[in-house]
């Protein structure tokens, strides 16, 4: 599926510790692309155009302004020929600084920024962002409303531990090992974990996980070794998860082996 154009810019000093990056994305043509899941929360504004989620059941037309949860299966979108947005990527359990609502509440779904703010608000930033005459502007503009929003808190030490074991084991660690190096119990882990983080440990382990077999594979080498060094224990089990993780079967995401 082809990916619309896009450019990539890094947020100003303030906010680098909870955005990873901006990019602003313009659709050339009318057509679906594949979005795999990621680490951290995704807040969009479309200052043109339209773009609709495609499911199962039916597309359906996304909010203008929109807060996306972590999800654990690629999602497919399709934007109008035309259409520009501006996504702002949060670091991983760092979009709490402007979204203090239980994170894990947003997994799998995209919600109206209107949710968060004011209707009078919103309508008055999403002006401002049509009237911007370019990417620079607009991301100027979304960046006054983050640093308005920005309610700095600090890091739960218990998270950014459990964090920083999960990509450890590249995804390969159970929620209860977790629990027991870090001297705590599953129940107030698993809690805070997912309002921090937007996702279950289990959740996030797997998009670790994948996000790893994804990032090893070379060109040519036996897609199922670098899949059992991630911690699958069979073709059938890999296949099955990497179909969900990227909407795709592992010999079409990456081309056909080398002769």
């Amino acid at each position: 599926m082809a990916q619309p154009a896009l450019s990539i810019a890094l947020p100003c000093e303030s906010l680098r510790p909870f955005v990873e990056r901006y990019s602003v994305i313009r659709a050339t043509r009318d057509v679906p692309y594949n979005v795999l899941p990621g680490t951290g929360l995704v807040l969009g504004f479309q200052f043109s155009g339209a773009v609709k989620r495609m499911e199962p059941a039916g597309a359906h037309t996304l909010h203008r302004s929109g807060v996306t949860g972590l999800h654990s299966a690629a999602a497919t979108f399709q934007s109008e020929a035309g259409t520009g947005t501006v996504l702002v990527y949060f670091r991983e359990a760092r979009a709490t600084a402007f979204f203090p609502e239980p994170l894990h509440e947003l997994f799998g779904q995209s919600l109206s920024l209107e949710q968060f703010m004011l209707r009078s608000e919103l309508v008055l930033l999403e002006e401002r962002l049509e009237e911007a005459a370019t990417d620079a502007g607009r991301i100027a503009v979304v960046e006054a409303f983050l640093l308005e929003r920005l309610r700095p808190t600090k890091a739960d030490a218990l998270v950014v531990g459990a964090l920083a074991l999960i990509h450890r084991s590249k995804g390969g660690i159970r929620i209860e090992q977790i629990a027991e190096q870090l001297h705590t119990s599953r129940s107030p882990l698993e809690r805070r974990f997912r309002k921090a983080v937007g996702a279950t440990a289990k959740q996030y382990a797997g998009i670790v996980r994948m996000r790893q077999v994804l990032g090893a594979h070379l060109p040519g080498a036996a897609l199922l070794d670098t899949a059992l060094d991630a911690g699958f224990y069979d073709q059938a089990h890999f296949i099955k998860a990497f179909r969900a993780f990227t909407g795709e079967a592992p010999q079409r995401f990456f081309g056909p082996p080398e002769e």
